[in-house]
């Protein structure tokens, strides 16, 4: 096959349950503070400790500084929103509002700079097969472009019902879809073996959730499946490595090339839109909100009767 090697029918049917497992706890944490406490702030603490020392650490597949800042730095993006969502102190102050933005933009800058890494990569690094190349870049390009088409975080609310959900109206489907595909290719760079549920089943378990069960939510959906992700590849790393269920990148240089240029030219065409519109309208993307004229957004503040936070 193109991106992978064979797929055999117990490996497909485990990667709809990994799908359908992330957005079952998604949905059961975001529905119930005291379940999320116990999976963000309790499991944390104790699994450092008691399992991630013997699973995760220098030879582990999962044992780079990489995977301990990722499953930290999402969990600690699952904290923030969580204060966001039940404190109304917090959600009304606009300078918290950017600690959503801003742990994206570290959260996307962490791939960025481990994607420039791998160019210098050939071989097996920390236990997975990486091979670096002029993909690495053009992705890493691509995140960059991905960061700078982060927009309207004053915009973002807490949902009127009762589940207090986390919207952002200004984070709308094209960007998404840039981000899913960018992201797709820094898995498939970096940690190619581990892509095939770690890239495709992780990121449209958030993008589902995003487009069918909860709209405007996607950065809240994504916090918490990544956090979900990385605690339980820290916690049985064989898992997507050496499992019986572990399917293996084909390792095929043109597919690492194709996948990385669809990536930045879909972050190019973001960001050429996005600017545009900026300079056109005369919208700032710091202090208003750029894309509040377009149907998706006014599904979302319509849907929760959201006040629109313009320039």
């Amino acid at each position: 096959m193109f991106l992978f090697e064979s797929i055999p029918w117990y490996c497909a049917l485990m990667w709809f349950a990994v799908l359908g497992g992330l957005i079952l706890f998604n949905e059961v944490t975001r529905k119930n503070k005291y379940v999320a406490i116990i999976f963000f702030v309790v499991l944390p603490i104790i699994l450092p400790f008691t399992l991630w020392n013997k699973t995760a650490g220098p030879n582990s597949c999962v044992g780079s500084w990489f995977h301990w800042a990722k499953v930290y730095s999402a969990v600690a993006g699952c904290l923030c929103f969580m204060a966001l969502r039940y404190s109304k102190n917090l959600s009304k102050n606009k300078y918290v509002l950017a600690f959503p933005a801003i742990i994206l933009a570290i959260n996307i800058m962490e791939a960025v700079v481990r994607d420039f890494q791998c160019y210098n990569f050939n071989g097996v690094v920390n236990g997975v097969m990486t091979i670096g190349g002029p993909w690495n870049i053009m992705n890493g390009i691509a995140g960059i472009l991905n960061i700078l088409t982060i927009s309207g975080f004053v915009g973002i609310v807490i949902s009127k019902d009762k589940d207090k959900d986390m919207l952002w109206p200004d984070q709308l489907w094209f960007w998404i879809i840039a981000y899913d595909i960018w992201n797709f290719a820094y898995v498939y760079n970096c940690v190619s073996d581990h892509s095939f549920y770690g890239g495709t089943g992780l990121l449209l378990a958030c993008t589902i959730s995003a487009f069918f069960i909860k709209k405007g939510a996607w950065l809240q959906h994504r916090a918490y499946t990544l956090a979900f992700w990385m605690m339980f590849a820290m916690s049985v790393p064989t898992f997507a490595d050496s499992s019986i269920f572990a399917v293996k990148s084909s390792h095929n240089t043109t597919a690492l090339f194709v996948v990385s240029a669809l990536a930045l030219a879909a972050n190019i065409l973001v960001f050429v839109y996005h600017f545009y519109k900026i300079f056109k309208y005369k919208r700032n993307p710091i202090t208003g909100e750029v894309h509040f004229d377009l149907d998706a957004y006014k599904e979302v503040v319509k849907e929760d009767e959201v006040v629109v936070t313009t320039n």
